[in-house]
Order: structure tokens, then sequence, then C-alpha cells
């Protein structure tokens, strides 16, 4: 046989693989290089139930997320993934009628257990949200404000710059770090939030939809940042954006209607190649 009609079937059989994937659209999954094997676990669900009064939100969720990787939360409106990731922070102790059920392990201990101090909890768990919310204060004191609430008595000045710069953001503010945080752009402020995040050290940063509300090339940026904050921290982010997840994350959890996760595996498989039915019909667009 030729090379030429070698390389002929190399690219059909190329072709043939891609034309399988269940997201059409020109994306690349598990391209981030990071490996997969031996990975240590960083917060594990066990048979989590959440109810908001007597309305069931999270219905018997378990799973383990590995540390320094990024997993992506996916499903319709209204299935539950929001509410498990606030979960893993105990953002939920803030609403009054919600109740949360199961073990959510990180460093060994349930979070949920009497003596874990949420605030403490909260300061190895960072958060940003779906909106950019820097405080009206100026961006060295949106960044250090976290330092401040911890008594931080290091170089707090140091861990500013180098929490920006973590953050992709300490090139377009350095020469202005006593402006409002306020005045930046949408792009600029989201990654002045997790800049705010990252500065007191956490191990895990939870995203929730955090790029919905951006253009296309803030948005960008922040994938890129995503992408690099996974070398040194684990990522949880929930995103509507299929095309998102596929890009951006090493493993996928699907939620489907009920708050149950339905499948949970490598990005590539949940494309590619997932287990029920149900997934499939989500990511090809049968419903959802």
């Amino acid at each position: 046989m030729s090379n030429t009609e070698t390389g002929t079937e190399t690219e059909a059989e190329t072709e043939r693989q891609t034309s399988d994937s269940l997201i059409t659209t020109d994306v690349e999954t598990g391209s981030n290089g990071r490996a997969t094997a031996s990975e240590r676990t960083a917060v594990a669900a066990r048979d989590v139930d959440v109810y908001y009064g007597d309305e069931q939100a999270i219905d018997g969720v378990s799973m383990e997320i590995p540390e320094k990787r990024v997993v992506a939360l996916i499903g319709p409106s209204g299935c539950g993934k929001s509410t498990f990731l606030r979960c893993i922070n105990r953002m939920n102790d803030m609403i009054d009628v919600c109740r949360v059920e199961g073990d959510i392990e990180f460093g060994g201990k349930n979070v949920y257990d009497g003596d874990v101090d949420p605030v403490a909890l909260r300061r190895k768990i960072g958060m940003v949200f779906q909106e950019p919310n820097p405080f009206p204060k100026s961006i060295r004191d949106n960044v250090a404000y976290g330092l401040k609430i911890q008594k931080f008595d290091g170089d707090v000045d140091a861990r500013v710059e180098e929490s920006l710069k973590s953050a992709a953001l300490w090139d377009e503010v350095n020469d202005k770090l006593d402006s409002s945080g306020l005045d930046l752009s949408g792009g600029q402020q989201q990654r002045l939030c997790i800049a705010r995040a990252i500065a007191p050290d956490p191990e895990v940063i939870l995203m929730d939809e955090p790029t919905s509300a951006l253009d296309p090339i803030a948005a960008s940026k922040i994938e890129d940042l995503i992408d690099d904050l996974a070398e040194e921290y684990t990522v949880i982010i929930v995103t509507h954006n299929m095309q998102q997840a596929a890009r951006i994350s090493d493993r996928t959890a699907v939620f489907l209607t009920g708050g149950q996760l339905v499948e949970y595996d490598d990005t590539t498989t949940i494309f590619e190649d997932p287990e029920h039915d149900r997934v499939e019909d989500y990511i090809t667009g049968k419903f959802g």
C-alpha cells in the first residue's frame, strides 16, 4: 500500500471520529495537557441531598473531584448544579430554608461537621460568581480584603501583586492600584474577583458561570486563565456553555432534571461517547 493511500485512510478515519463527536462545533477536548493518572481527591461528595423547604434540589449526588484539575458541571437550568457548587463551601448556609444532608469531604473532613468554621472553610474554597462583584474599594483593597479578614501578617503588597499576576491582570492595572475596582471593564472586574479569591491562598476555586455576563473576548481571557489556574488550584466551574466545558475541563459532570447527577467522566468521554442516552440527548440538543 502506498504512503498516499495510507494517509488518505488515516484522514478518513480522523474525519469519521470527529463526526462521531456529539458536539459538532469546532472544539477540542482533553487538549490542556494535564495528566490524568494517579490523581488525588480534592473534594468528595457522598450521597448529598439538598432541600429548599420541602422541595428537593439535589438527589443523592456522589462524586470525587481530583485536585489541580478543572471539573465542569453542566445541565439545563434548574437542575441543581449551582446548588451543588454552593454546598462545597457552605454558601447555602446563608439560605434559611436550605437543608443539606450527606457528606462533602475536603481535606479528609466533612465540611458540615459541627466543628467546621464556614468562614475558615471559604478561605480554602474560594468562590467567583456569575456577575463580577468588586467591592467599592481600590483595586489594591479589593485583592487584600481577604488577607485583612484573616489578619495576614506577611507582605500584603507582594501578595496583591502575586494574585493580580496570577489573574492575568497585573500588567493592566499595576499603575492604578489606588483606582476603584468599579472603574474596570467587565472582564477586568471578573479577573479582579478571581485575584481576590486566590489572594488568601485557597486550594479550591468555585466558579458559577464566570463568563456568562462577559463579551466573547473577555470570556476567552477567563478561559485561558482557568487553564493556568489549574496548575495550582482545583477549579470547579458551572457553565451553560457546553463548548466551553469541552474546551477547558478535564472532567465533566452532567446534572439533569430532579437534581440528579446522571453521568460523570472524563470530558472527552462525556462529549464523544457518553454512557447514558439522556446525556447524549442533552448534549446533542434534543432537550434542555
